[in-house]
């Protein structure tokens, strides 16, 4: 009797021993099917291109990330964050719109915020002036605002020295300004990896967040006479009312900058941001965009 107990233990003892090997090699399996079906990086048109969570600071995506490559207007998320930091700032208080700033926009040819020279702007509506149409006249007036010195040039030489001293402090050692707007002189750069580390570092002030989230916006100014106006700002970024979850950045274009786009997301509590640089059009920019952040929540934040 007993030695048949023995043998029905030892019979048990091997059919656990074949159960739970098999059952490692089933989860094996499984664990191999879901490796596999982890979505592929996404192809995109642009030449250089960047992703990372938000939350962590990890790199999801990276093509030609830290390639020096000409911004365009995406240059002015760094007016918006130098102004930002101002000590004191109010965001209330007011500029008288100057004729240099409209002369500029014609000698440029550059994207206008449409500001009329004697209308006393707000800092604030500066600020969607300059985010939303993309407005230089409203990055001049920001800059001439904010920078120190007696003339108006010297101002402006000093704003763009807050540019670049604001970047060596975050650490962006492939930027470098020349403008306030992104019409560059030549030595105007960033890459996909410092955009976003600077974009990330903007989106920390609820103005900035608040801002470049703004689809639209009627804001109502003081004319030179005493009387009011309202100025109506749309947002050249394609991504916000198009892709769930987008509450940001800004476009850039340019003869060498081509097109370019800062964009974030949040879904399920986790926000991606990113950059694409030299684009091949405002298509092709939003849609490079759109791949990025796919990738980053289906195959990163998925995860939790």
């Amino acid at each position: 009797m007993k030695l048949g107990i023995q043998r029905i233990r030892r019979v048990s003892a091997t059919a656990t021993v074949a159960l739970t090997a098999g059952a490692v090699l089933v989860g094996g399996a499984f664990a191999s099917s879901a490796q596999a079906a982890a979505p592929p990086a996404p192809t995109i048109v642009a030449k250089g291109g960047f992703l990372m969570d938000n939350g962590t600071g990890r790199t999801v995506f990276t093509k030609a990330a830290d390639t020096r490559r000409s911004t365009g207007s995406t240059t002015k998320i760094m007016t918006a964050r130098v102004v930002l930091a101002q000590k004191g700032l109010n965001l209330n208080s007011k500029v008288t719109i100057q004729k240099a700033y409209s002369d500029y926009i014609v000698s440029k040819g550059a994207s206008s915020a449409r500001l009329i020279v004697g209308d006393k702007v707000t800092v604030r509506q500066l600020l969607y002036g300059l985010m939303l149409p993309s407005g230089c006249d409203a990055a001049y007036a920001l800059a001439d605002k904010f920078g120190s010195g007696s003339t108006r040039a010297a101002r402006v030489k000093s704003f763009i020295g807050k540019m670049n001293s604001t970047a060596k402090g975050l650490g962006l050692k492939n930027t470098h300004f020349d403008s306030f707007d992104g019409i560059s002189n030549g030595s105007n750069y960033s890459t996909p990896r410092d955009l976003t580390k600077l974009a990330s570092s903007a989106m920390k002030y609820s103005t900035f967040r608040t801002v470049v989230k703004t689809k639209s916006t009627k804001q109502k100014v003081t004319t030179k006479t005493g009387g009011s106006r309202y100025m109506a700002w749309t947002n050249t970024n394609k991504l916000l009312g198009t892709y769930s979850g987008a509450i940001g950045v800004k476009t850039g274009s340019g003869a060498t900058a081509k097109y370019c786009l800062v964009f974030a997301a949040t879904r399920n509590g986790k926000t991606v941001i990113g950059a694409v640089l030299t684009s091949t059009s405002e298509a092709t920019r939003t849609a490079d965009a759109k791949k990025i952040m796919d990738y980053g929540f289906k195959r990163y934040l998925s995860r939790g």
